[in-house]
């Protein structure tokens, strides 16, 4: 299983509104790197979802219900999707600011990387955001 962290503004799309919609398309991403990201996503992949711009912190995490297929909002078959589906809310948000003053963590695409949306997580960055959030490893 590979892992993952996708970005969104909260006021365009929110960790909220995903729960409630129960899964979503991820569309839109006119990046080349993001795109590559998108195509190698796999079933049952694990995400962090990011809220960007607006509280600036990883609240959520999802899950991919659908590999890779062309993105519904472009004619040109070089822009893809997946379908995700919101496994739980993190115990505790995490925000970036938090991320930035651990060790570990600043090798992270999310620090190095800061205006790519669909990014990879290594297994170790994702047990560190975890175990910073509280949750059960």
């Amino acid at each position: 299983m590979a892992y993952w962290l996708v970005k969104s503004e909260p006021f365009k799309y929110s960790w909220d509104q995903f729960v409630a919609d129960k899964k979503t398309i991820w569309d839109g991403v006119r990046n080349y790197a993001a795109r590559n990201n998108l195509r190698d996503m796999k079933m049952g992949d694990q995400l962090f979802f990011y809220h960007s711009n607006e509280g600036v912190e990883i609240v959520g995490i999802a899950k991919v219900s659908k590999t890779a297929f062309q993105d519904p909002t472009s004619d040109n078959p070089n822009w893809l999707s997946v379908e995700l589906k919101p496994v739980k809310k993190l115990k505790r948000a995490i925000p970036l600011s938090e991320i930035k003053k651990v060790p570990s963590l600043q090798h992270m695409a999310l620090i190095r990387l800061s205006r790519l949306s669909v990014q990879p997580v290594t297994e170790d960055e994702w047990f560190t955001i975890l175990e910073m959030a509280g949750e059960k490893l």
